[in-house]
């Protein structure tokens, strides 16, 4: 890291500290309660305590004892997070306090840190119209920490946004079950299909997100824009309804829908509101619902 520039390593030491913070308030459980392992081992055999269920008695020892005594079992975890992380040009924006590249670093970091925590295996995909850079995923505070420091600073060799590249990606390298984390403003189209395909093998959720200004076309008459998928610069008149209807971004709920329609669970996040509180709602949702 000794290479890297000061506003590099001001982020990455913001990001530890935040997420640290957020680890703290209780997250990991929330993240281990979401996404249970692939079953119960046996551990050992205690005497039964009140309160104990009582299908969980074990007769044999109880008969040769005559004293009742239960199973006790732990959670077979071995998982793989895999985090799949759009980089491509429209993550540069950010209208607030930060980007949305920054705020896909972090969340990402807030994941890994409970992965690692969880003594789970984490990786990750970043991607563009293409895929980017593949991490292999490992255990450790390191590993996590290179994943952050790459989303932010991975020089990405395209702008466009191609989801379904990533999800094919996802699918050819993951050859056993895995939770699959998708971070992205989902500005793109035609992807449905593949994530669909790749929730039915592995344990996918999504985390949608996006800026204030994403949705904000103000009236202001002839303007020139870049385009940072397509990096086109063009003067439109955003006094012409219609110019100001072309020129809107998928939103947050159309986005969600589709989500909804590939089985897909989501949250939304934004570069203006903190993260924390809504990512751990969102695991505590889906513990209830499982």
């Amino acid at each position: 890291m000794s290479t890297l520039d000061r506003e590099t390593l001001r982020k990455i030491r913001r990001i530890r500290l935040h997420t640290r913070l957020i680890l703290d308030s209780g997250i990991v459980g929330s993240y281990h309660a979401a996404f249970k392992g692939r079953g119960m081992e046996f551990a050992e055999v205690r005497e039964y305590q009140p309160g104990d269920d009582v299908r969980s008695i074990d007769w044999n020892v109880t008969a040769r004892s005559g004293v009742p005594h239960v199973k006790q079992y732990i959670e077979e975890r071995d998982l793989t997070l895999m985090l799949v992380i759009d980089i491509s040009g429209s993550s540069s924006f950010g209208s607030r306090y930060i980007a949305k590249r920054d705020l896909a670093a972090e969340v990402a970091g807030v994941l890994a840190f409970s992965a690692v925590a969880n003594k789970d295996r984490v990786g990750a995909i970043l991607f563009s119209d293409e895929v980017e850079m593949f991490i292999p995923p490992s255990r450790g505070e390191m590993h996590a920490l290179r994943i952050v420091r790459d989303t932010l600073v991975h020089p990405s060799r395209s702008r466009g946004t191609s989801i379904q590249t990533a999800v094919r990606f996802a699918r050819g390298v993951l050859k056993r079950r895995s939770i699959v984390a998708l971070i992205s403003d989902f500005q793109d189209h035609g992807y449905e299909k593949g994530l669909a395909a790749l929730r039915r093998k592995h344990d996918v959720f999504a985390l949608h997100l996006s800026d204030p200004r994403d949705t904000l076309i103000p009236d202001v008459g002839l303007i020139r824009l870049s385009d940072l998928e397509t990096g086109e610069l063009v003067v439109l008149d955003t006094a012409d309804p219609q110019v100001r209807e072309a020129l809107m971004p998928i939103g947050v709920e159309e986005t969600q829908g589709a989500l909804r329609q590939c089985g897909v669970d989501s949250v939304a996040l934004s570069t203006s509101d903190p993260y924390g509180r809504p990512l751990q709602g969102f695991f505590k949702g889906r513990e209830r619902r499982r």
